[in-house]
């Protein structure tokens, strides 16, 4: 009896829908049957809408900074000035958001108070020159290689992680995970190859891919390092990361003569234009809520199995937008690259796991010794 009347008490405190999202299984009225099933379709179709979110942006993204870079009808040759504008566009809709974030509260998600401070600034300066060289050199890997060969040219950023993680940290790897590497490795040179038969390699883009690689992996070490300068904000990291390259970008465009480029580009004038670049910048900011949010509703293993998803997708979606013919062994590379791939995220993933349980495990021997 009073077992009976603690679960009623129970079921009316949490409410049922509670019950159902966190995986509890009731008994009782036929309504309360159906209520797990119609949480977990809604459940079901949130994570669908937040995954297709984050593919739509990424694939946006990419294809507009392909525009903006090499298209033949914009002719603009300042790849420089492009990642900049977008760094600028980042930090406005940052202070933006920020500033709105009273009066129009995005939840869980509201942006913290962003305030100009040189001490933090200075901080962060390491990362902020890896972030410039990540973001340059992927815009410049995109600038010289095909959209479709473009997951290809930049992949290495796992094995880079590897390497990084025994040379900086000197954590060892599994030998699945390196078996996984050396599918990426061979995908990645098969693909070099094929690329090179149908007379489309740019060495220099391969080039820009790997320095990209680097510079990702890099960046994920030195977030970590800094996060605790901007007391763990993601959102106020990316904003004095995006204002650190804002002013590190203009001397590098003096260099390398950009704004000369500019003065003579006959469609800076141009309405489409600063709309197409002021689009890209908004898809930059947003790549960064979207994939916060997927790992929010999924799993960081998800979205990395997301990711390499996505990018085969987008891979077939270049191929047939630009009208290309790809041989079996160009598609065997890719498949070779994405595999490799997931199977490293699924083999980390099951470590993760097995480190998570290992202490569940002592602690329950450690209990029933009596210790």
């Amino acid at each position: 009896m009073f077992p009976g009347s603690i679960r009623i008490l129970k079921l009316k405190r949490s409410g049922i829908l509670k019950m159902a999202l966190s995986g509890a299984l009731l008994t009782g009225s036929e309504e309360e049957s159906k209520e797990p099933k119609q949480s977990f379709f809604l459940k079901a179709f949130k994570i669908f809408l937040v995954v297709a979110l984050y593919w739509f942006t990424s694939i946006t993204m990419v294809f507009l900074n392909k525009y903006l870079l090499d298209s033949p009808s914009l002719k603009l040759n300042a790849p420089l000035f492009v990642t900049f504008y977008q760094c600028l566009v980042t930090v406005l809709l940052c202070k933006g958001l920020s500033l709105l974030s009273p009066v129009w509260p995005m939840g869980n998600s509201t942006l913290p108070s962003l305030r100009f401070d040189p001490k933090v600034l200075r901080s962060i300066l390491p990362l902020s020159l890896v972030f410039i060289g990540m973001i340059t050199f992927n815009n410049l890997c995109l600038k010289y290689l095909g959209v479709a060969f473009y997951t290809v040219g930049r992949c290495l950023s796992t094995v880079f992680n590897v390497l990084l993680s025994y040379v900086l940290l000197k954590q060892t790897t599994s030998l699945y995970a390196l078996l996984a590497c050396g599918v990426i490795l061979g995908g990645f040179w098969l693909g070099i190859d094929q690329e090179d038969a149908e007379g489309t390699l740019s060495w220099l883009g391969i080039g820009f891919g790997v320095l990209a690689s680097l510079c990702v992996s890099l960046n994920a070490i030195y977030t970590k390092k800094v996060l605790p300068v901007v007391d763990d904000s993601v959102w106020r990291l990316t904003y004095y990361n995006n204002l650190n390259a804002c002013f590190l970008f203009l001397p590098l465009l003096l260099l390398f003569g950009e704004p000369s480029t500019l003065y003579h580009f006959d469609k800076l004038a141009d309405v489409y234009f600063w709309g197409m670049m002021t689009l890209s910048g908004f898809m930059g900011f947003a790549i960064g809520y979207v994939t916060g949010l997927q790992i929010k509703v999924t799993s960081p293993l998800t979205h990395n199995i997301s990711g390499t998803a996505k990018a085969c997708a987008q891979t077939v979606l270049a191929v047939f937008h630009y009208e290309e013919t790809k041989s079996f062994l160009w598609w065997t590379s890719n498949m070779m690259v994405l595999g490799g791939s997931f199977f490293y995220t699924w083999v980390k993933g099951l470590e993760m796991k097995k480190a998570q349980d290992e202490p569940s495990v002592k602690s329950v021997s450690k209990s029933d010794s009596g210790v």
